[in-house]
């Protein structure tokens, strides 16, 4: 057994991966489906609403062409609004509109629902919750800091 197997880290992730896989979209027709790459936009926009498209673009690891591209598609299916920043003229801050929030809600309700009865004990699934959030944190830290040094860290 090798010392990173020791630590039970390689097979966490491989967990995350493999839950990550298992959870399907809602058959719902009024839920509007995503890629994960759309999935991954919607999802810091929803939890940062007003950020920049800069900031969206560097949180969900895009380069801004790539971003631009799916920040338009998202916009024409009415999942995303661009409002000028006042502040700015150059600037935009992305919002969810309010068929993306019901699109979140129908996303919700399906997870509830495919999870339900696996762990019930709410105190056990706020561990997890905090410390899946803790390395989301945690990784994104680490790489805003590998971006600023312009490589990886020793």
């Amino acid at each position: 057994m090798s010392d990173a197997e020791a630590t039970g880290l390689p097979e966490l992730a491989d967990l995350i991966f493999a839950v990550g896989r298992q959870l399907r979209p809602p058959a719902d027709p009024a839920f509007e489906p995503c890629t994960p790459i759309e999935i991954s936009v919607m999802r810091f926009v929803h939890r940062n609403p007003g950020t920049s498209a800069r900031a969206a673009s560097e949180a969900t690891l895009l380069p801004s062409s790539n971003f631009s591209r799916v920040l338009r598609g998202l916009e024409k299916r009415d999942l995303v609004e661009r409002v000028v920043d006042d502040r700015s003229a150059r600037g935009v801050r992305l919002y969810p509109t309010e068929k993306a929030r019901r699109n979140l809600g129908h996303l919700h309700d399906n997870w509830e629902q495919t999870l339900r009865g696996i762990v019930d004990d709410p105190a056990a699934i706020e561990i997890v919750n905090a410390t899946l959030r803790r390395i989301e944190d945690e990784l994104i830290a680490r790489r805003r800091g590998e971006d600023h040094k312009g490589g990886r860290p020793a």
